[in-house]
């Protein structure tokens, strides 16, 4: 990363979705003046074409080093800004997080098409210890893991992907994460739901906790998902 001319400050902006296909690149470096906020660094990307006609008609969510963030926060040199925009996930794609039991078969429902020859479900299932118990940044946990299914289903060509999460305590043998996929071809459907899996115990903001049997809890570092 650059480090900006003297009196100025370097943040790096990432993109996602229309924004990240507009510009051709997932992040660009922006350079502010000291103390600016974020309503600063948005002034100088509504200057930037092709930036300018889309934050112009395109309502975006801010988030700074991933957490949410407002026009009047303060940015500091080397934080991470990301331009959000709207997270409905759109058709093919449905997300549940829930403190109730998880159900396979409302997600193979979910993810039912005609066009469809396969369809994939994962179960992520507590193991070894009695008790997992989940947390999550609920609102950013949603919209993480609704642009993460709707990327896999682009990519994989898939009809539609479904993915639940429990909050709360999951019991040994429940499951803690369900990702649906389905897909005209079976392969397609495995890699997709694997995809997808793989990137919500990465990325989304959802924290897991052990209790083992002697009483000790524990919290997992780097993983959202019970299995």
């Amino acid at each position: 990363m650059s480090e900006g001319s003297p009196g100025e400050m370097v943040v790096q902006v990432r993109l996602f979705a229309v924004l990240r296909e507009r510009v051709g690149a997932d992040s660009l470096e922006l350079s502010l003046g000291p103390e600016a906020t974020v309503d600063d660094a948005l002034a100088s990307l509504r200057e930037r074409p092709p930036l300018d006609a889309l934050l112009a008609e395109l309502p975006v969510v801010m988030a700074v080093n991933r957490d949410y963030a407002v026009g009047s926060t303060v940015l500091r040199a080397g934080d991470e800004l990301a331009l959000i925009p709207p997270v409905s996930g759109g058709a093919g794609v449905q997300v549940l997080l829930s403190e109730q039991p998880l159900d396979p078969a409302r997600a193979s429902r979910a993810v039912a098409d005609e066009r469809a020859g396969a369809i994939v479900i994962f179960q992520g299932v507590t193991r070894e210890v009695p008790l997992l118990r989940y947390e999550a940044y609920a609102e950013m946990a949603r919209g993480q893991i609704e642009r993460i299914a709707g990327e896999a289903l682009r990519e994989f060509a898939l009809c539609a992907v479904a993915v639940e999460h429990r909050i709360g305590d999951v019991a040994l043998g429940e499951p803690s994460v369900l990702v649906a996929a389905s897909s005209p071809h079976r392969g397609e459907a495995f890699a997709g739901a694997r995809a997808v899996i793989d990137r919500v115990k990465a990325e989304a903001a959802i924290w897991k906790q052990e209790h083992a049997p002697d009483g000790v809890a524990r919290w997992v570092g780097g993983s959202a998902a019970g299995a």
